[in-house]
């Protein structure tokens, strides 16, 4: 197995022998089982009858990587016992429904703990499991922009005077899903599941871990939040030190379109930043905010100079913080990214590697994207659950109604 830990051979990872069981969703509770199977853990994906609400062809859907997945539908009458069964086996589980869908379909914490009262039962919503909001649907966009944190993204440019480009009264930037859904949401379920797996293993007792994007995405404002309180920092986007206020940690266009980013905060890296720019010697000092503007205006016209490509020549092998802007294909091919297996080539798709890294227990690329139902029996024998394997039930009137017409039962599909 390589540092990246691709195409590790058996089930290696500090979360070996863990077992995992997913109840399909979108977002991020796949993605937090897809971190927890690269770290090594044994995660059986509960797939729908229908096919993903997303569309994604199986094989690209990397969140569904490190994983075994079984196809159970929970309103026919042999569903909830099935994932019962697995849930008997079971360390940790993973939901991603409203609250009260879990309970009405017969998987929820009460119905689940019972069976396993060791079993750490994972849920993962938005707006978490009470509340005026609880019910409601949401996407990350509205998680973050009520728990403060969109309001925080401003979009950085040569001045942030124009309002078009996003200045401290223009709209606020889109960072993708990265802090809700994966940074407030998944990561946050796997610390707490693993904390609370811990918890299991010492006591014998099993609990419910409500992880809510709210809540992450609000706690990782922290540090900010104490620099609100002691007068420090601005509620206002923008003008702020790490925000895109200060010319100093900001981004800027280059001659070509390209874009560098700087983030020369501390004054030996400023001013090895200043000298390699050109900055010359009667433009406004680093900490002169009153001439902020202009050190603004400066930087820019510099960088307009030169290409991308010129600029990143100027500053390689330096300490002056400056670094391009790249898109994520421009990223796969970055030499330190390169050098550390960052990202690998896995059946023909690019994709992150397994991170954080291990000395003694790397996590591995194991396994493909998982297609629906396609490791039924493999997990109904691996997790002793022969119930997977059985042929669904059907009713006398279902079974006259397919021998009269030829056609087979069609399951009826969940409510989430």
């Amino acid at each position: 197995m390589g540092d990246s830990g691709v195409r590790g051979g058996g089930a290696g990872g500090p979360l070996a022998g863990v077992r995992v069981v997913e109840l399909a969703g979108i977002g991020p509770g796949p993605f937090a089982a897809m971190l927890l199977g690269d770290l090594g853990a044994d995660v059986v994906r509960v797939d729908r009858p229908e096919p993903s609400p997303l569309g994604i062809e199986p094989a690209y859907d990397i969140a569904n990587r490190n994983k075994r997945s079984v196809v159970v539908d929970l309103k026919a009458p042999e569903g909830p016992g099935q994932v019962l069964d697995l849930v008997a086996r079971a360390d940790l589980l993973i939901e991603g429904y409203r609250p009260g869908v879990a309970e009405r379909l017969g998987v929820g914490p009460e119905a689940c703990l019972a069976r396993n009262p060791a079993l750490v039962y994972g849920r993962m919503t938005g707006w978490g499991q009470h509340g005026p909001l609880a019910a409601r649907a949401g996407h990350d966009i509205g998680y973050t922009a009520v728990a403060g944190v969109l309001g925080l993204v401003a979009p950085t440019a040569a001045t942030l005077q124009d309002v078009s480009l996003g200045g401290p009264d223009g709209p606020p930037a889109l960072p993708a899903n990265l802090l809700g859904d994966y940074a407030g949401g998944s990561l946050y379920l796997v610390v707490g599941l693993l904390a609370a797996l811990h918890h299991a293993r010492a006591t014998g007792a099993g609990q419910v871990v409500d992880a809510a994007i709210v809540d992450g995405a609000a706690h990782l404002t922290a540090v900010l939040q104490g620099l609100l309180a002691g007068g420090r920092w601005q509620d206002r986007r923008g003008v702020n030190l790490l925000d895109g206020g200060a010319p100093f940690y900001a981004v800027y266009p280059a001659a070509d379109g390209g874009h560098l980013a700087v983030g020369a905060l501390e004054p030996q890296f400023y001013a090895e930043f200043a000298r390699l720019l050109e900055l010359g010697p009667d433009a406004p000092g680093q900490w002169d905010t009153a001439r902020w503007p202009e050190l603004r205006d400066r930087i820019a016209a510099r960088f307009a100079t030169r290409t991308r490509a010129a600029w990143e020549a100027v500053f390689a092998g330096s300490d002056a913080c400056v670094e391009p802007v790249l898109t994520m294909r421009q990223a796969h091919a970055h030499e330190h990214l390169a050098s550390r297996g960052t990202y690998v080539e896995v059946d023909g798709v690019t994709q992150p590697a397994p991170a954080p890294r291990f000395s003694a227990t790397p996590g591995a690329l194991r396994r493909p994207p998982a297609r629906p139902g396609a490791d039924t029996a493999e997990v109904a024998r691996d997790w002793g659950v022969p119930s997977l394997a059985a042929e669904p039930a059907e009713s006398a009137e279902s079974a006259e109604f397919a021998e009269s017409t030829g056609t087979a039962r069609t399951p009826a599909s969940p409510t989430a």
